[in-house]
């Protein structure tokens, strides 16, 4: 189907400053940082490298960077620090977010509030940049990504992960064919109308290799991933956080608030078990 965008509202969809957002972080982390870790794992020894952890989010990702480029702790203090740290040397990372609120100021690396869509890339060259779970929710996200390759050092990776969430039939299991049918509804409502009003694009996520083959990356490389969640886990109580963090728009599109209290009662029933969204890892190198 086709969704117009509201210009006014294609932002990044879940705001750092509502209350549900700190559970996303957590959900998400418990999620994702063991496949993440795992793939950042793959580049190597980060030791003294320079690294730029876009979107952070709750800062988990660029904690774990920090303890493996050897990031001077007080670097963190400010964003300034960070970037006038010399090169060679202990690692430099910066974690940027839109809404830095819940990222921790002293975990190790430099914090900096950054608009990725209005404002140039912070000053590199970076040797690694990693994204999560940023550009599907951008409509300007192909021409973000070639500003991205374009900071990277000779050498250096970009490592975008983002889901594929066109993909139906998240319920593996559920107590009854109405909870089944619940879950369904909340996907087809989340993917075919609330979120891409906001400018989210479903389908981004299997088109990051050709687009960064296509900005001149080599190497190129895409790993995909996906968990089984049953209810009372973070897989399962992540729907209940999209829907309270997008409640108006769930209700707007039809899903009522009776349905919405029957559906925060599943994601805890441990009888229901959900597949993750896939997550394509995928990594380019600067030439």
């Amino acid at each position: 189907m086709t969704t117009s965008i509201d210009p006014s509202r294609s932002r990044y969809s879940f705001d750092n400053d509502d209350p549900e957002s700190v559970g996303r972080h957590n959900h998400l982390s418990a999620m994702l940082d063991d496949f993440t870790f795992s793939r950042l794992g793959t580049l190597g020894d980060l030791t003294g490298r320079r690294c730029l952890e876009v979107g952070a989010g709750g800062g988990s990702v660029a904690r774990w960077l920090a303890a493996r480029t050897g990031q001077n702790a007080q670097a963190g203090q400010n964003a300034q620090a960070g970037q006038n740290a010399q090169a060679g040397q202990k690692g430099r990372v910066l974690a940027t977010d839109l809404n830095i609120r819940h990222i921790p100021a002293d975990d190790g690396y430099a914090v900096l509030q950054h608009d990725l869509v209005t404002e140039p890339v912070p000053e590199g060259p970076w040797d690694l940049i990693h994204a999560r779970l940023v550009l599907l929710h951008i409509p300007q996200r192909a021409e973000i990504l070639a500003r991205l390759a374009a900071a990277l050092a000779p050498g250096g990776a970009l490592v975008l992960e983002e889901w594929a969430t066109e993909f139906g039939n998240l319920c593996l299991s559920a107590p009854d064919r109405e909870t089944a049918g619940l879950i369904d509804h909340y996907q087809d409502v989340l993917v075919n109308q609330v979120l891409p009003a906001r400018g989210n694009d479903p389908t981004w996520a299997a088109r990051v290799h050709a687009t960064m083959l296509a900005e001149g990356l080599v190497d190129v490389d895409t790993a995909i991933h996906a968990e089984s969640w049953p209810g009372g886990t973070p897989g399962a109580l992540l729907i209940a956080v999209n829907v309270a963090q997008l409640r108006k728009e769930f209700i707007a599109a039809g899903f009522t608030a009776e349905r919405i209290e029957r559906l925060n009662a599943a994601v805890q029933d441990p009888r229901l078990v959900v597949r993750g969204h896939f997550t394509y890892s995928t990594i380019g190198r600067r030439a």
